[in-house]
């Protein structure tokens, strides 16, 4: 009874403590003062042993109430309930059982399967990542400083082969996190964290090696003689095209996602090159964006129109004389440019211009076969990307550099790439077009390819013609060229009631081609 009596009067001795201090301060505060009878003893301690508190007795009314005000705030976080009133849940487990580090080490497909299909199976172990142990232990060498976490008190972290193996299964796979989380033994919340951290380090890693312009004239020149070598095409330093990524909807993001194809997505467009490697990418346009909008956003068309690739001044083409300038081929959604090469529109074409467009889509083709290898090896993109926009935009930026990366490193062992439908068209003796094995199966949605009604330039359209008499003539010529056009005209192009007549008298002359 009389240890009651002393803590009450205790009590009441740091009550009127409080009063006497408020009163000296001459403010309306008594809402705090009631609520000063619940501030603990280590609270008011820290306040009278704080040296900003030393001073009159306004600064140390100040820094009471500023604790008193911030105590009262924690308290009311820890009592707030959760939304609809339910209380909150006692947590039964830290980290599930299925998931902990020795279940993980004994059962998880980093620890057990890789390490049998490493030693027992190589092909099946690139099916698996789409890459060979030896390129999975060299980007594994390069990455490791920057995804590797300090091990705590706590747990053990998790080891950079297996967040790497991780993200390699879900871009080859498209696979949902839970069925991740249950084949590596990690949660989804660990795999949602894991996949863009480990993207972001191998494009930050990667990037600058494997996707660049050449550095010089001279660089620029040996991509041209790489096009004129395997597809004919003199002068072509890239091809350009866009490919719609599907995904899920943003929150809160109208149409701004929504494309004329009826679903959202972002938008990848590419330069590549004659061994469909990527030289430049931009992945920042949305869904409703043609290829020209975006091409005249980008900062390859920037960098075109203000002289700073690099580019060789105009020179003569093979067995010509006359000077060329160095050039992009596009499709018909761009505009006509010194730069920038494209077919003319299939109506009312005489046997000249269907010639040149012969020549000029079989140099294209290196794009639409880049972007159906990017989608058969890394099967996300074929799938509705769940993440957000900026996520998307990670995991798009790796799947580029590995793709890259990994074709640079078959090219130098001269191996065979065994990923399953990656294999590009090719030509027979006839060179007649044999589908790649990636056409085969579901692909990336092209951008929309309507014509936006820009002016072209006069200069560009001579330009064009004289390709035109440039693959007409002995000095451009293929042997082959000819009788393509007739089969194209034949089979693959649709003949409506505008073109049929001439069609028809193509086919009756064919001395005039």
């Amino acid at each position: 009874m009389k240890m009651a009596v002393c803590l009450l009067n205790e009590d009441l001795m740091r009550l009127r403590a409080s009063l006497e201090l408020l009163k000296a301060m001459n403010e309306n505060t008594m809402d705090l003062l009631l609520f000063n009878q619940q501030v603990p003893d280590d609270v008011i301690a820290n306040i009278e042993d704080d040296p900003a508190a030393d001073g009159d007795d306004e600064d140390e009314g100040e820094v009471l109430m500023d604790r008193v005000d911030a105590h009262g705030r924690r308290r009311r976080r820890r009592r707030r309930p959760r939304r609809g009133g339910r209380p909150r849940k006692k947590r039964k487990w830290w980290v599930r059982p299925f998931g902990t580090y020795d279940r993980r080490l004994q059962y998880g497909h980093y620890d057990n399967l890789m390490q049998e299909l490493g030693v027992d199976d190589p092909t099946s172990y690139f099916n698996f990542l789409r890459m060979s142990p030896a390129m999975f232990e060299e980007l594994l060498v390069r990455i490791t400083p920057t995804i590797q976490k300090k091990e705590t008190r706590m747990r053990k972290p998790h080891s950079p082969g297996l967040k790497l193996a991780i993200t390699l299964r879900y871009l080859a796979t498209g696979e949902k996190y839970p069925s991740l989380q249950y084949g590596f033994r990690v949660s989804r919340h660990s795999v949602a964290i894991i996949i863009p951290e480990v993207c972001t380090a191998i494009h930050q890693e990667l990037a600058d090696e494997v996707i660049k312009f050449p550095e010089d004239e001279d660089g620029w020149r040996e991509v041209a003689a790489k096009f004129e070598r395997k597809w004919n095409v003199p002068h072509a330093i890239g091809a350009l095209d866009g490919k719609h990524i599907r995904i899920r909807k943003p929150p809160q993001s109208g149409s701004k996602y929504y494309n004329y194809k009826n679903f959202y997505s972002v938008v990848l467009m590419a330069l590549v090159d004659a061994d469909y490697c990527f030289m430049f990418t931009d992945v920042g346009g949305v869904g409703h964006q043609s290829d020209m909008q975006l091409f005249n956003n980008s900062a390859l068309k920037k960098g075109l129109d203000d002289g700073l690739m690099r580019l060789p001044p105009p020179d003569s083409m093979t067995n010509d004389n006359q000077p060329m300038p160095y050039f992009i081929l596009g499709d018909d959604a761009f505009a006509l440019r010194d730069y920038l090469m494209k077919p003319f529109s299939q109506r009312s074409l005489n046997p000249e211009q269907r010639i040149y467009n012969y020549r000029i889509s079989r140099g294209r083709m290196v794009v639409e076969n880049a972007f159906g290898i990017l989608a058969q090896r890394w099967q996300c993109f074929l799938t509705t990307m769940q993440q957000d926009p900026e996520n998307v935009k990670k995991i798009v930026h790796a799947g580029i550099c590995l793709h890259n990366f990994i074709r640079m490193r078959l090219a130098r062992d001269n191996v065979a790439d065994l990923a399953p439908g990656v294999e590009p068209d090719r030509e027979d003796e006839g060179h007649d077009i044999i589908p790649g094995s990636w056409r085969e199966n579901a692909n990336l949605e092209p951008l929309d390819a309507r014509h936006q009604g820009v002016r072209e330039l006069e200069a560009a359209k001579r330009q064009r013609q004289t390709l035109v008499a440039y693959f007409n003539s002995p000095a451009g010529a293929v042997p082959w060229q000819e009788e393509r056009v007739r089969a194209r005209m034949q089979v693959h192009l649709p003949i409506d009631e505008n073109t049929q007549d001439e069609t028809m008298d193509t086919q009756e002359q064919p001395s005039q081609v």
